[in-house]
């Protein structure tokens, strides 16, 4: 992923949304439109996720220093966890208020929403259409991309809804519009915030140990693997470090290569791009690959 062009995209996507801020909040005050005013919030603490996930973008570009030995690349990851909460307490505060909008409906002048409201949309795609590029790669990239895209649902809503009460007064139509985005927008979040989670947890990113033990096993050289810990500290790294048990008559040039070999087949295999290993003989020969430790039962 190309950072430089990240950056631009977020300050344009940041500029955008407080343009569309100003006038969701302008037409719902004008029109008298709760969801217009309800969508303009909504927004309003978009832009406050985007500016959060750009100066995370920021922070993820310094470089490694005694302070920060691995950089700063989880600073996008603990972006993307905030995001993920935000956008779920949205959700929830949506679908709370689009209950509460079948017993108090407010008159609403559709031709001004209706104008607001498309304008909204229009920009919402191309905000969305901006962040889809990087979303696929990188976690905090696609939680402003789901706030994008959640913002051009809620504009459909909108828009659908200023249509039907424009031309036919039927108000019923934009809390029930509303339900279904907050559902969807929902969803989205929780996996989001799930991700990270377990990023900031260090869990294991889906590798299957037993791949692990028969990749490193293949080598004749390997008597047993243990005290094994695979995670993912960043979208663009996942880390290995074990305790391998190898003969005791390997000098350091032949470890050294036994290292490079295995790191390189379990990167072609399994997608572990950055693992350390610790020889040993006998220590540990029977231990197996998960050390239970504190808070667990030795078996």
């Amino acid at each position: 992923m190309n950072k430089d062009h990240t950056t631009k995209r977020y300050v344009f996507v940041t500029l955008l949304n407080v343009i569309i801020t100003i006038a969701e909040f302008l037409g719902g005050i004008l029109s008298g439109s709760l969801a217009l005013l309800s969508d303009a919030v909504h927004n309003l603490s978009d832009v406050g996720a985007i500016i959060l996930s750009f100066v995370a973008h920021l922070i993820s570009r310094r470089s490694r220093n005694q302070r920060k030995t691995f950089g700063y690349d989880r600073a996008e990851t603990l972006a993307a966890f905030t995001n993920g909460v935000v956008l779920i307490v949205i959700s929830v505060v949506l679908f709370v208020e689009a209950i509460q909008r079948f017993w108090q409906p407010e008159h609403i002048h559709g031709g001004i929403m209706l104008v607001v409201s498309i304008i909204g949309l229009v920009a919402n795609i191309i905000s969305m259409l901006a962040m889809h590029h990087d979303a696929k790669g990188n976690l905090n990239v696609r939680s402003t991309f789901i706030h994008m895209l959640s913002d051009a649902l809620s504009s459909v809503a909108v828009v659908i809804g200023a249509i039907f009460i424009y031309f036919w007064n039927v108000t019923w139509l934009d809390p029930v519009l509303t339900i279904l985005v907050s559902v969807f927008v929902l969803h989205e979040a929780y996996e989001i915030t799930m991700k990270a989670a377990n990023v900031l947890m260090e869990s294991n990113p889906d590798i299957d140990l037993n791949s692990v033990n028969d990749i490193v096993l293949s080598f004749p050289e390997v008597k047993n693997i243990h005290h094994v810990h695979v995670w993912r500290y960043s979208d663009d790294f996942i880390m290995m470090d074990a305790h391998i048990n190898v003969d005791r008559n390997l000098h350091a040039d032949e470890l050294e290569n036994l290292y490079q070999d295995i790191g390189k087949k379990l990167k072609a295999k399994l997608g572990i791009n950055h693992v350390t290993l610790q020889a040993e003989c006998e220590r540990g020969r029977n231990d197996k690959m998960i050390v239970p430790g504190r808070g667990t039962n030795e078996d």
